[in-house]
């Protein structure tokens, strides 16, 4: 299964998606113009991901905004990896955010009421 890379941008974030380490990152802003594309290959490479997961997925986040949009993509990510994690798999999310950004950690919080996935708040100090 091919990795994959994108290069984040002022609109868009950084992603890395690694099958052979089962590690998955999505790092920076997510304002694209268009969300739903954007994630797309995402949320496909998830799916083709999720019929050989590896036994721990190590998955972090670390967004300093996210628009509306974008966090309805974000979820349908988290939706397959809770599959993943129901499937007997084990899955750990490291949510990054700023030390003084209550609105991240906000959000960090409310996909964790909604997803049934260990979260782990991860501060980072400016």
């Amino acid at each position: 299964m091919d990795p994959i890379k994108i290069e984040g941008t002022p609109k868009t974030p950084t992603v890395n998606f690694d099958a052979e380490k089962g590690n998955i990152e999505i790092k920076g802003r997510s304002i694209p113009e268009n969300s739903i594309e954007f994630y797309k290959p995402l949320v496909d490479w998830l799916e083709e991901y999720m019929n050989n997961p590896k036994e721990l997925t190590e998955v972090d986040i670390q967004l300093e905004y996210f628009n509306t949009s974008s966090s309805k993509c974000i979820l349908d990510v988290f939706k397959k990896l809770e599959a993943i994690y129901k499937g007997g798999n084990e899955v750990v999310i490291n949510w990054h955010y700023e030390e003084d950004d209550e609105d991240m950690l906000e959000a960090g919080e409310d996909y964790q009421s909604i997803i049934k996935i260990p979260f782990k708040m991860m501060e980072i100090e400016e």
